[in-house]
Protein backbone atom coordinates (compact mmCIF):
# COMPACT_ATOMS: atom_id res chain seq x y z
CA UNK A 1 0.00 0.00 0.00
CA UNK A 2 1.67 3.12 -0.82
CA UNK A 3 1.80 5.52 1.83
CA UNK A 4 0.11 9.01 1.90
CA UNK A 5 1.50 12.41 1.90
CA UNK A 6 1.70 13.89 5.32
CA UNK A 7 0.48 18.00 5.08
CA UNK A 8 0.95 20.24 8.05
CA UNK A 9 -2.24 22.04 8.91
CA UNK A 10 -1.43 25.70 10.92
CA UNK A 11 -3.13 26.00 14.08
CA UNK A 12 -4.74 29.27 15.34
CA UNK A 13 -4.32 30.57 18.83
CA UNK A 14 -7.48 29.78 20.82
CA UNK A 15 -9.14 30.10 24.89
CA UNK A 16 -10.39 26.94 25.96
CA UNK A 17 -11.36 26.78 29.71
CA UNK A 18 -9.24 30.36 30.22
CA UNK A 19 -6.55 29.18 29.16
CA UNK A 20 -4.56 29.89 25.85
CA UNK A 21 -4.46 26.60 22.82
CA UNK A 22 -4.11 25.57 19.95
CA UNK A 23 -7.00 24.74 17.78
CA UNK A 24 -7.67 23.37 14.14
CA UNK A 25 -10.82 23.77 12.80
CA UNK A 26 -12.27 19.92 11.83
CA UNK A 27 -13.07 21.09 8.13
CA UNK A 28 -9.75 21.76 7.17
CA UNK A 29 -8.55 18.31 8.27
CA UNK A 30 -11.38 16.58 6.93
CA UNK A 31 -10.59 18.29 3.62
CA UNK A 32 -6.88 16.81 3.59
CA UNK A 33 -8.05 13.55 4.33
CA UNK A 34 -11.37 12.65 2.51
CA UNK A 35 -10.52 15.16 -0.08
CA UNK A 36 -6.60 15.41 -0.53
CA UNK A 37 -6.24 11.78 0.38
CA UNK A 38 -3.22 12.86 2.62
CA UNK A 39 -3.06 12.82 6.32
CA UNK A 40 -3.49 16.29 8.33
CA UNK A 41 -0.84 16.76 10.65
CA UNK A 42 -1.62 20.05 12.94
CA UNK A 43 1.15 22.53 13.41
CA UNK A 44 1.06 24.15 16.99
CA UNK A 45 2.09 28.04 16.55
CA UNK A 46 3.13 28.80 20.02
CA UNK A 47 6.88 27.43 19.11
CA UNK A 48 9.77 28.90 18.31
CA UNK A 49 10.07 30.37 14.70
CA UNK A 50 13.52 28.30 14.55
CA UNK A 51 11.37 25.45 14.49
CA UNK A 52 9.84 25.96 11.20
CA UNK A 53 12.68 24.68 8.97
CA UNK A 54 12.64 21.18 11.10
CA UNK A 55 9.19 20.79 10.63
CA UNK A 56 8.64 21.43 7.30
CA UNK A 57 11.50 19.22 6.59
CA UNK A 58 9.07 15.59 8.10
CA UNK A 59 5.86 17.36 5.88
CA UNK A 60 5.24 16.59 2.22
CA UNK A 61 3.03 19.91 2.03
CA UNK A 62 1.92 22.75 4.61
CA UNK A 63 -1.93 24.12 4.34
CA UNK A 64 -2.46 27.20 5.79
CA UNK A 65 -6.26 27.49 7.00
CA UNK A 66 -8.62 30.39 7.05
CA UNK A 67 -9.38 32.06 11.01
CA UNK A 68 -11.26 34.62 12.75
CA UNK A 69 -8.37 36.58 13.36
CA UNK A 70 -6.99 39.49 11.48
CA UNK A 71 -3.12 39.42 10.45
CA UNK A 72 -1.56 43.10 11.73
CA UNK A 73 -0.45 45.62 10.12
CA UNK A 74 2.45 46.28 11.62
CA UNK A 75 3.77 42.35 9.53
CA UNK A 76 2.98 44.84 6.61
CA UNK A 77 4.55 47.57 7.66
CA UNK A 78 1.41 49.78 7.94
CA UNK A 79 1.09 51.93 10.75
CA UNK A 80 -2.94 51.32 10.85
CA UNK A 81 -4.33 49.91 14.44
CA UNK A 82 -4.76 46.03 14.25
CA UNK A 83 -8.63 45.26 13.95
CA UNK A 84 -9.26 42.63 17.17
CA UNK A 85 -9.17 39.39 17.17
CA UNK A 86 -5.84 39.35 16.09
CA UNK A 87 -3.43 36.29 17.03
CA UNK A 88 0.60 37.97 17.00
CA UNK A 89 1.52 33.77 17.43
CA UNK A 90 0.49 32.69 14.23
CA UNK A 91 1.53 35.69 12.12
CA UNK A 92 4.95 35.11 13.15
CA UNK A 93 4.95 31.06 13.05
CA UNK A 94 3.25 31.58 9.80
CA UNK A 95 5.39 33.72 8.19
CA UNK A 96 8.44 31.18 9.37
CA UNK A 97 6.62 28.12 7.81
CA UNK A 98 5.94 29.74 4.45
CA UNK A 99 9.76 30.98 3.82
CA UNK A 100 10.82 27.28 5.31
CA UNK A 101 8.72 25.41 3.18
CA UNK A 102 9.30 28.01 -0.35
CA UNK A 103 13.18 27.27 0.66
CA UNK A 104 13.05 23.39 0.77
CA UNK A 105 10.76 23.14 -2.30
CA UNK A 106 7.69 22.32 -0.55
CA UNK A 107 3.95 23.11 -2.01
CA UNK A 108 2.42 25.69 0.52
CA UNK A 109 -1.62 26.52 0.16
CA UNK A 110 -3.53 28.51 1.50
CA UNK A 111 -7.29 29.42 2.02
CA UNK A 112 -8.49 33.14 3.18
CA UNK A 113 -6.28 34.15 5.84
CA UNK A 114 -3.59 31.97 4.39
CA UNK A 115 -3.76 33.73 1.19
CA UNK A 116 -3.09 37.02 3.28
CA UNK A 117 0.01 35.59 5.37
CA UNK A 118 1.83 33.95 1.93
CA UNK A 119 1.37 37.54 0.28
CA UNK A 120 2.11 39.55 3.11
CA UNK A 121 5.71 36.79 3.23
CA UNK A 122 6.28 37.45 -0.01
CA UNK A 123 6.58 41.40 0.42
CA UNK A 124 3.04 42.14 -0.34
CA UNK A 125 0.80 44.63 1.39
CA UNK A 126 -3.22 44.25 2.74
CA UNK A 127 -5.87 46.51 2.70
CA UNK A 128 -9.24 46.59 5.49
CA UNK A 129 -12.63 46.40 2.95
CA UNK A 130 -14.16 47.74 6.05
CA UNK A 131 -12.26 50.83 5.61
CA UNK A 132 -13.37 51.54 2.23
CA UNK A 133 -16.93 50.28 2.31
CA UNK A 134 -16.84 47.14 0.83
CA UNK A 135 -17.18 44.66 3.11
CA UNK A 136 -20.84 44.51 2.57
CA UNK A 137 -20.10 42.48 -0.62
CA UNK A 138 -17.33 40.34 0.77
CA UNK A 139 -18.63 39.76 4.23
CA UNK A 140 -22.35 38.72 5.25
CA UNK A 141 -23.33 40.72 8.16
CA UNK A 142 -22.08 39.94 11.44
CA UNK A 143 -25.50 38.70 12.76
CA UNK A 144 -25.83 36.10 10.39
CA UNK A 145 -25.59 32.44 11.69
CA UNK A 146 -22.82 30.01 10.61
CA UNK A 147 -24.67 28.86 7.01
CA UNK A 148 -25.88 31.97 6.27
CA UNK A 149 -22.30 33.54 6.63
CA UNK A 150 -20.92 30.48 4.04
CA UNK A 151 -24.14 30.84 2.01
CA UNK A 152 -22.72 34.32 1.24
CA UNK A 153 -20.94 34.76 -2.02
CA UNK A 154 -20.55 35.98 -5.16
CA UNK A 155 -18.92 35.10 -8.66
CA UNK A 156 -14.97 35.47 -9.35
CA UNK A 157 -13.24 35.84 -13.01
CA UNK A 158 -10.83 33.52 -13.61
CA UNK A 159 -7.66 34.80 -15.35
CA UNK A 160 -6.67 33.13 -18.84
CA UNK A 161 -4.01 30.86 -18.35
CA UNK A 162 -3.93 30.62 -14.92
CA UNK A 163 -3.04 27.86 -12.62
CA UNK A 164 -6.73 28.12 -11.11
CA UNK A 165 -8.41 27.68 -14.84
CA UNK A 166 -5.97 25.25 -15.63
CA UNK A 167 -7.31 22.85 -12.89
CA UNK A 168 -10.64 24.17 -12.09
CA UNK A 169 -11.65 24.25 -16.34
CA UNK A 170 -13.77 27.65 -15.67
CA UNK A 171 -13.73 30.89 -16.57
CA UNK A 172 -15.79 32.21 -13.87
CA UNK A 173 -16.99 30.57 -10.34
CA UNK A 174 -19.02 30.83 -7.78
CA UNK A 175 -17.97 30.59 -4.03
CA UNK A 176 -18.16 32.06 -0.52
CA UNK A 177 -16.85 34.86 0.51
CA UNK A 178 -15.83 35.67 4.49
CA UNK A 179 -13.25 38.13 4.91
CA UNK A 180 -12.77 41.89 5.99
CA UNK A 181 -8.74 41.88 4.89
CA UNK A 182 -7.74 41.36 1.46
CA UNK A 183 -4.20 42.02 -0.83
CA UNK A 184 -3.47 45.26 -1.43
CA UNK A 185 -0.03 45.23 -3.17
CA UNK A 186 0.48 41.73 -4.68
CA UNK A 187 3.77 40.42 -3.09
CA UNK A 188 7.03 39.32 -5.04
CA UNK A 189 6.45 36.38 -7.58
CA UNK A 190 3.08 36.26 -7.11
CA UNK A 191 0.46 35.84 -10.34
CA UNK A 192 -3.02 36.82 -9.74
CA UNK A 193 -5.47 34.26 -10.57
CA UNK A 194 -8.87 35.36 -9.67
CA UNK A 195 -11.11 38.67 -9.49
CA UNK A 196 -13.57 39.70 -7.30
CA UNK A 197 -15.92 42.24 -6.95
CA UNK A 198 -14.75 45.78 -6.71
CA UNK A 199 -10.89 44.35 -7.99
CA UNK A 200 -10.14 42.29 -4.79
CA UNK A 201 -7.72 39.36 -5.63
CA UNK A 202 -9.35 35.96 -5.14
CA UNK A 203 -6.51 33.71 -5.83
CA UNK A 204 -3.33 33.64 -6.18
CA UNK A 205 0.10 31.24 -7.34
CA UNK A 206 4.08 31.83 -7.09
CA UNK A 207 5.88 32.18 -9.97
CA UNK A 208 8.98 31.22 -9.66
CA UNK A 209 9.22 28.54 -6.66
CA UNK A 210 10.12 24.74 -7.08
CA UNK A 211 6.95 23.53 -5.73
CA UNK A 212 3.55 24.84 -5.99
CA UNK A 213 2.53 28.13 -3.49
CA UNK A 214 -1.38 28.16 -4.68
CA UNK A 215 -3.74 30.00 -2.40
CA UNK A 216 -7.70 31.53 -2.23
CA UNK A 217 -9.26 34.23 -0.90
CA UNK A 218 -13.19 31.61 -0.47
CA UNK A 219 -13.19 28.98 1.41
CA UNK A 220 -13.25 25.12 -0.34
CA UNK A 221 -13.53 23.50 2.71
CA UNK A 222 -16.69 24.52 3.72
CA UNK A 223 -19.24 21.61 1.71
CA UNK A 224 -17.47 21.33 -1.22
CA UNK A 225 -19.39 18.52 -2.81
CA UNK A 226 -21.25 19.43 -5.25
CA UNK A 227 -18.94 22.25 -5.82
CA UNK A 228 -16.29 21.01 -8.55
CA UNK A 229 -13.92 24.04 -8.22
CA UNK A 230 -13.73 23.42 -4.49
CA UNK A 231 -12.74 19.73 -4.92
CA UNK A 232 -10.35 20.34 -7.67
CA UNK A 233 -8.93 22.38 -5.23
CA UNK A 234 -8.35 19.70 -2.70
CA UNK A 235 -7.19 17.74 -5.45
CA UNK A 236 -4.44 20.00 -6.43
CA UNK A 237 -3.16 20.20 -3.15
CA UNK A 238 -3.01 16.07 -3.32
CA UNK A 239 -1.24 15.91 -6.07
CA UNK A 240 1.21 18.63 -5.07
CA UNK A 241 2.07 16.82 -1.64
CA UNK A 242 2.39 13.57 -3.81
CA UNK A 243 4.89 16.01 -5.94
CA UNK A 244 2.56 14.73 -8.68
CA UNK A 245 1.55 18.76 -9.80
CA UNK A 246 1.33 20.83 -12.53
CA UNK A 247 4.39 23.03 -13.40
CA UNK A 248 4.23 26.92 -13.62
CA UNK A 249 2.12 27.78 -17.03
CA UNK A 250 3.98 29.70 -19.44
CA UNK A 251 2.16 32.58 -19.26
CA UNK A 252 2.83 32.76 -14.95
CA UNK A 253 6.49 31.99 -16.00
CA UNK A 254 6.71 35.36 -17.92
CA UNK A 255 4.55 37.25 -15.87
Amino acid sequence: MQQRPLIGVIACERQVEGEPAQAVKHRYLEGVERHANAVPVIIPTNQPEANAAEIVARLDAVLLTGSGSNIEPVRYGSRAPAQAPTDRGRDLFGHALIRAAIDAGKPVFGICRGLQEINVALGGTLRDLREADLAQKHHAPAEADLGDTFGYGHQVEVVVGSMLQRFSGSGSLAVNSVHYQAIDRLGEGLAVNAIGPEGVIEAISATGTTAPVFAVQWHPEWRPEGRSHDLAFWNYLGEAARADYLPAAQLEKNA
